[in-house]
């Protein structure tokens, strides 16, 4: 009997030391998360024009169910550094064949003087249908994101941007379709297009299409 109640002790014991060390981690656990929460948010930063043209696209659909993409094109606000194929704000266009008009939006990660944070939609225009110069694509057609296109593009102009000068030019994106390309293209040009650098990038293999 007595050995019998000794071992019942000593479980009780064990379960009662297990029950308080796991106390203390739950509780630290629960403090470092809410800690978490109330830690100020870091300051915003670039995202790619995939990221942006999905926000974007739920309003589109909204507005019209049979919206398909136009192009998506790179911004910029004030005090965000666009890099590595992101950009502080991007503007997309959508077109309806059914309402024969096309409807523009922006996203912005803040704001910022005549920039409104997140989507904004800014307004239609008629549409007469697609050109040999912009048609409309579609998603399937859009799987290479413009940080991967940049990627492609800059090793395209390593020796290009091998001098200081050059590199410290800013590089804008714009997404399109074409008769003469085979699938939607990102045209990044580095600097302008005067003394600049410009590619463009299958968007549906990521290469590099020669000019």
């Amino acid at each position: 009997m007595n050995n019998n109640f000794l071992k019942a002790a000593l479980v009780v014991a064990v379960l009662g030391i297990t029950a308080c060390s796991s106390e203390p981690a739950k509780t630290a656990k629960k403090e470092a998360e809410e800690a978490a929460k109330k830690a100020p948010a870091g300051p915003p930063e670039p995202v790619t024009g995939k990221t942006a043209f999905y926000e974007m696209y739920t309003p589109a659909r909204a507005w019209a169910a049979d919206n398909l993409p136009l192009s998506v094109k790179s911004g910029e606000v004030p005090g965000i550094k666009n890099a590595n194929g992101k950009a502080g704000m991007w503007t997309a266009i959508f077109a309806s064949p059914s309402l024969k008009s096309a409807a523009t939006y922006t996203y912005a990660v803040t704001e910022a003087p005549g920039i409104s944070k997140g989507v904004r939609a800014q307004g239609t225009t008629p549409w007469s249908g697609p050109t040999t110069a912009a048609m409309t694509f579609q998603l399937g057609d859009f799987s290479v994101d413009s940080d991967a296109a940049y990627m492609a593009a800059a090793a395209k102009a390593g020796d290009w941007l091998k001098d200081a000068a050059n590199a410290a030019k800013p590089v804008s994106f714009s997404l399109g379709a074409a008769t003469r390309f085979p699938a939607p293209v990102w045209y990044i040009l580095f600097g302008d297009s005067k003394s600049g650098f410009a590619a463009f990038v299958n968007a549906s293999t990521g290469t590099v299409i020669a000019k």
